[in-house]
């Protein structure tokens, strides 16, 4: 059977990875893998789909980049206030 697999990295603090994977991790935990990495001086959230279809693996990445958009700016309103 075909697979297929993408990741994201983002980079920066480690609060701030926490909380973004906190605010996907209740998403749906099988279709994707997370780690927090600390890289240099900072840190990095990577997140890797895979799945059977470009489809499938789209359609979950852009669920996850939505999910991580939300949390991304409920921090930035916390961080304003």
């Amino acid at each position: 059977m075909p697979s297929v697999s993408t990741t994201f990295v983002w980079s920066g603090s480690r609060s701030r990875a926490e909380a973004l994977l906190a605010g996907i991790s209740a998403d749906d935990p099988e279709s994707f893998d997370a780690k927090i990495i600390d890289v240099g001086n900072g840190t990095e959230l990577r997140i890797t789909v895979v799945g059977t279809s470009l489809k499938t693996v789209r359609m979950t990445m852009d669920d996850l980049l939505a999910c991580l958009s939300a949390a991304d700016s409920g921090l930035d309103a916390i961080d304003d206030s």
